[in-house]
């Protein structure tokens, strides 16, 4: 199965797993990998413009890692095959992208909102934003709880949401993944799944029904979930929008 996959498809899959690989072997060495190269809010103090790209690489746990590569390479080959490598590959990356965009419109707006609270409670934010950005992440708690006990600054709940914010990444290529989703539902509404390896169910209605669960749980916003449920529906979005556009380019439909 490997050998027969088709160039993009490989060297992605190979990219995740070295990057997976890679975090195990730094995570035991006390290297944080995933909070590095992980994307943060754009304003946030431990973003990187380079995370942009990296975080799509990176997964958080073996789980993880395995179910999106196995949609990926079941489906993503199959539409590299249709495409070509060229097409195939910007649809990727930009359907990591668009999820990307989506994860930050309402988290930027977030945190913009939470630090004009804390400002106006007079906290020193730059100080605190350069703390959150130079310490390791292994001391950051100690060493910002000891900054604002020793100035007396106040630590409420405003605060703890906004250095939560800042300080979570996002990782996975789930947000490409839900583009190719959309895409194969799109060009091949009929083909059927097995759900559970049993149960017969529609492309169409699969991803339909799944893009249905992952907006619930946007709205629902519960504070237990740590799923990116807005960078799914961004990347669904984007792959959707330039399947349908490239189908009317290319006169032709797929079923």
């Amino acid at each position: 199965m490997f050998a027969n996959l088709p160039q993009v498809t490989k060297n992605i899959l190979l990219l995740n797993i070295m990057f997976f690989i890679a975090t195990l072997i730094l995570e035991s060495q006390g290297i944080d990998l995933i909070s590095q190269l992980g994307t943060h809010y754009i304003n946030s103090p431990q973003f990187e413009p380079f995370q942009i790209i990296t975080h799509f690489f990176m997964h958080a746990n073996f789980f993880h890692i395995l179910m999106n590569m196995w949609l990926f390479v079941m489906l993503g080959a199959y539409l590299e095959n249709l495409w070509g490598p060229k097409r195939f590959f910007i649809f990727y990356v930009a359907c990591a992208l668009g999820s990307f965009a989506l994860h930050n419109a309402i988290g930027v707006y977030q945190i913009y909102q939470l630090r004009e609270n804390l400002v106006a409670l007079q906290l020193p934010m730059d100080a605190i934003d350069s703390i959150i950005k130079n310490t390791d992440r292994s001391a950051l708690i100690e060493v910002l709880e000891n900054y604002l006990n020793t100035n007396n600054y106040p630590i409420n709940q405003d605060f703890s949401n906004y250095f939560k914010l800042c300080i979570t990444p996002m990782v996975g290529a789930s947000g490409a993944i839900f583009g190719v989703l959309a895409a194969f539902a799109i060009l091949f509404p009929n083909t059927e799944f097995r759900l559970y390896f049993a149960i017969p169910i529609k492309a169409k209605y699969f991803v339909g029904a799944y893009l249905l669960l992952e907006i619930y749980q946007a709205i629902e916003n519960n504070a237990g979930d740590s799923t990116a449920h807005l960078a799914h529906i961004g990347g669904a979005i984007v792959g959707g929008l330039l399947v349908i556009i490239w189908r009317k380019t290319d006169r032709a439909n797929f079923y």
